[in-house]
């Protein structure tokens, strides 16, 4: 007995805790649209088979399109054919902005979710479809665009719009801006026209640039420039085919 307590009733010193097992390593975050879906995998195949059937589609400087990172498509615009177009050759999986016009339809708007598009309201500044895009782009996916903001009137090619600068500067370096012109789609169809006419389309992409440190406007300036030099080059290849069917 010891100061009125028993000792050997004392229950035994506790057990030093054991160590904490390492704690395991966090999963990476699942990029939502860095795999395709089967409905994206089925209408690639689909819009493939009708680029190449109907259109004759020839695309050039696939490969300019980075294999992985965040990228920006930004393009001409001259009919609704131009998305699959510009999709259908390129391997990733591509996001597209729509306007929202085209969700209303719930059976449609699930569909085009599908493909990775998501709603922009046209016309006005839409926060949410500017913090979307930009989210994408960081997140490490491809995201096309056109800047112009609406199909064209003529076949040419529009003035740019200035929020394709305000966009790049926020997505960040690690974003590269890949510019790209169609040729064809316009003469196919046009504004006003029910359906496409089987016409050759042709599509072209540049080199990858980093413009996030350039002011928005000047950034504007160098898409816009960009867009113009292969729109031409494709006219003038256009134009030197015929030439050389002709003789």
């Amino acid at each position: 007995m010891t100061n009125g307590t028993d000792t050997a009733t004392l229950p035994p010193p506790a057990a030093a805790p054991a160590p904490a097992a390492a704690a395991a390593p966090a999963a990476a975050p699942v990029l939502t649209f860095a795999r395709k879906t089967w409905l994206y995998s089925l209408g690639q195949s689909f819009f493939r088979m009708l680029a190449i059937i109907l259109f004759d589609l020839r695309a050039s400087g696939v490969e300019n399109v980075p294999r992985r990172g965040g990228v920006l498509i930004v393009s001409n615009h001259q009919s609704f054919l131009d998305p699959p177009m510009l999709g259908v050759k390129v391997a990733r999986p591509m996001s597209f902005l729509a306007k929202s016009e085209l969700f209303a339809n719930r059976i449609f708007g699930r569909l085009i979710r599908g493909v990775n598009a998501f709603p922009v309201r046209q016309g006005e500044g839409d926060v949410g479809a500017v913090r979307e895009t930009i989210k994408r782009l960081q997140e490490g996916h491809i995201l096309v665009m056109f800047p112009e903001g609406a199909r064209c009137e003529d076949g040419k090619v529009a003035p740019m719009q200035t929020g394709v600068g305000l966009i790049v500067r926020r997505a960040g370096p690690t974003v590269k801006v890949v510019p790209a012109a169609i040729e064809g789609s316009f003469a196919s169809w046009p504004r006003g026209q029910l359906l496409p006419r089987p016409m050759p389309v042709r599509v072209k992409y540049g080199q990858p640039m980093e413009l996030s440190n350039k002011k928005a406007a000047e950034i504007v300036k160098v898409i816009d420039a960009e867009i113009h030099r292969l729109f031409n080059e494709l006219r003038a290849e256009k134009q030197s085919h015929t030439k050389s069917h002709s003789v």
